[in-house]
């Protein structure tokens, strides 16, 4: 017996029956206010007809839900949407209409929905939605998605958010894991009262001051710590001790979630909360969430994704039901798309198509032959322009990463019309594929080989950071004493997720700003993740300038030469870039204000990427030393800021 085998011996889940007898049948009962699903081993309750989870009884425990909330308040379905005249509506989707879609002994999918009328406008979002649940024989946990529909001529509105939220019970759940190094005991939601905490520069962040548990005293919490892109939320969720059982969220897809695979989100979190977001405004801001004009028609399936219950079984240690739930999200992931739903908008994989290609990188200032495009993101979505997939959030979007020859296959990919996008590490830009793509059942499409030319115009001159996307490579700073997570003491790979990291730029940079002197600095050291404004002894924010020093041996007067200018993030911000005049009115070049993706204050490491092809007179540059002054001009508050992905000076074409 392997070592997996005998792990998952150990423990009960992994959706089958593990208790040396066959699984019992599903069965279904149906009463005046709620529905009850029981497959013998865990007992799902709905309420009836709002379809909101208000019980899941599992392993000798009555609920696992927190039974101290209202009902309506342990398992939903939410969204936040914008209508005429109204902004930041927060709705609990509560059904109208309850139907059994399928019953047997192998299978129970029922259905929830509110359908929308014209009376409703202003009211409820103008959307139909249909909330589904499915419970399976011999399946440690329930699966549960979600069809949205906007019909033609209907009102315009927004969507903020939608997600699945789960509020566990605080006596039984105080181990959260979110990754194999993204694990710990965490605060009670009590921690986050008046008497127990010091709210800190917003509302989701707290230092805590005298929590029930005395170990956690001194710590920050905050939710958004725990954020993750959405290539990395496939599982995670809680465990409680006695008993010993975990209640993990598995998201086998990302096609149905928003922004692209790097795109950022919420995962769990003091509650105990763990959540499914599929789509919200975090680390991209209201710019790029879903606006719905004229009457556009819409529907979109979300999900399924599935609740996953597991328990110890021996007395093992309780933290191997993270092992045992990584393996489980593992069968999800390798059984997708899933046959069982109902639904016939959720397409099957013998409706669904694939699409495959080669990408090459062509830089001839590089390598006179073509690059591989080893570890390239490539995508399928709505179409648009290049880089347009990482502000869509209406359609399905596919990505895979190419392998060390440029290769890629992505594949049960649902029938319609997209563009194929990609982007490289190591280079800038964006690469889209000149014609739309039609994807149909059970279509192979092969592209063959495609060229993916990155901006370039010259020789490089210069160049600071790595392009990919990220601030992850520059100074990141220690955080102040008062204001630590242990999580991430002595974590390289997430030390910006520690909360006040922008205040620590003003105590490196009291009264002057960055100075980074190329062949003589380095951007791991030196230059600061994020240029942030500076706080003043009036208790007002100053804009910071940056400068960087290069020398030229000579300039040449025919011909441009060009600043590359990539950024990983961006809040309400505005850079401007001068060449040897800090006071040249106007600029040489602005970006104007741009971005709300508020990654700074949430710490992320990156937002939405914006890159900037600035063309350079040879007459702003001098024979000898020359200063580039970058100054983040906004300043009305502490958050607004920018990071820095990648700055490449290329000289002229001709040169």
């Amino acid at each position: 017996m392997g070592p997996i085998q005998k792990l998952r011996k150990a423990l009960r889940g992994c959706c089958s029956c593990s208790r040396g007898m066959p699984p019992i049948g599903v069965r279904l009962d149906v009463q005046d206010g709620h529905v009850i699903i029981d497959n013998g081993i865990l007992q799902l309750t709905l309420s009836n007809p709002d379809g909101i989870v208000t019980g899941v009884r599992y392993n000798g425990v009555d609920n696992l839900l927190e039974v101290l909330n209202k009902a309506d308040n342990r398992g939903y379905w939410d969204l936040v949407w914008n209508g005429t005249g109204k902004s930041g509506i927060f709705d609990v989707i509560k059904g109208t209409d309850f139907r059994i879609l399928f019953q047997d002994e192998e299978q129970v999918e029922v259905s929830f929905t509110r359908t929308w009328t014209p009376s409703l406008e202003g009211t409820l979002v103008p959307l139909n939605i249909d909330k589904r649940f499915v419970v399976l024989r011999g399946c440690s946990g329930f699966y549960t998605y979600a069809i949205y529909e906007h019909l033609e001529g209907w009102p315009d509105f927004d969507i903020g958010e939608t997600r699945i939220a789960f509020k566990l019970r605080k006596d039984k759940f105080y181990y959260m894991a979110i990754s194999d190094d993204r694990q710990r005991i965490m605060p009670m939601p009590d921690d986050r009262m008046p008497g127990r905490c010091q709210q800190l520069a917003y509302p989701e962040a707290v230092l805590l001051t005298n929590p029930i548990n005395p170990d956690l005293k001194g710590e920050v919490d905050d939710k958004y710590q725990y954020s993750c892109e959405d290539q990395d939320i496939k599982v995670h969720g809680w465990i409680s001790f006695d008993p010993p059982v975990g209640f993990w969220q598995i998201t086998p897809s990302d096609e149905f979630r928003a922004g692209g695979p790097v795109k950022q989100n919420l995962t769990s979190h003091v509650g105990p909360t763990t959540l499914s977001v599929f789509l919200s405004a975090h680390y991209a801001g209201q710019d790029v969430v879903p606006k719905f004009r004229n009457g556009e028609y819409w529907k979109k399936v979300f999900g399924p994704v599935f609740i996953y219950l597991n328990s110890s079984w021996d007395g093992s240690d309780p933290k191997m039901l993270w092992e045992d739930a990584k393996i489980q999200m593992q069968v999800e992931v390798e059984s997708w798309p899933y046959d069982f739903p109902v639904s016939e908008d959720f397409q099957k994989c013998l409706q669904r198509g694939s699409v495959s290609g080669k990408l090459l990188v062509r830089d001839r200032y590089i390598d006179g032959d073509d690059i591989y495009a080893n570890g390239a993101y490539v995508g399928l979505a709505l179409p648009g322009e290049a880089g347009s997939w990482q502000r869509e959030f209406k359609g399905y979007q596919f990505w895979t990463r190419a392998d060390e020859n440029g290769s890629f296959t992505i594949t049960n990919v649902r029938t319609g019309d997209y563009n194929l996008y990609a982007w490289v590490p190591g280079f800038i830009g964006d690469y889209i594929y000149d014609a739309a793509i039609t994807v149909t059942s059970g279509n192979n499409i092969d592209l063959g080989d495609l060229v993916f030319e990155p901006p370039r115009d010259g020789v490089t001159l210069w160049d600071i950071g790595i392009p990919d996307r990220s601030a992850a490579e520059f100074y990141i700073p220690d955080p102040n004493p008062t204001y630590v997570n242990r999580l991430y003491i002595n974590d390289p790979a997430d030390r910006f997720r520690q909360y006040g990291l922008w205040e620590r730029y003003a105590d490196l940079y009291p009264d002057t700003d960055l100075v980074y002197t190329i062949g003589d600095s380095d951007y791991k050291k030196d230059w600061f993740f994020a240029q942030v404004t500076r706080k003043t002894d009036q208790n007002s924010y100053q804009p910071t300038t940056w400068q960087i020093k290069f020398h030229l041996d000579s300039v040449y007067p025919s011909g441009s030469y060009k600043l590359r200018v990539a950024l990983a993030s961006a809040t309400l911000s505005e850079l401007q870039v001068r060449f040897n005049d800090s006071k040249a009115n106007p600029a040489h070049f602005t970006t104007g204000l741009i971005g709300r993706d508020n990654a700074i204050a949430r710490h992320g490491i990156h937002g939405l990427y914006w890159l900037y092809n600035i063309n350079v007179r040879s007459t702003w540059l001098v024979q000898g030393d020359n200063t580039i002054f970058l100054t983040q001009s906004r300043s009305q508050g502490p958050f607004q800021g920018i990071m820095y992905d990648y700055i490449r000076m290329e000289g002229p074409s001709d040169s």
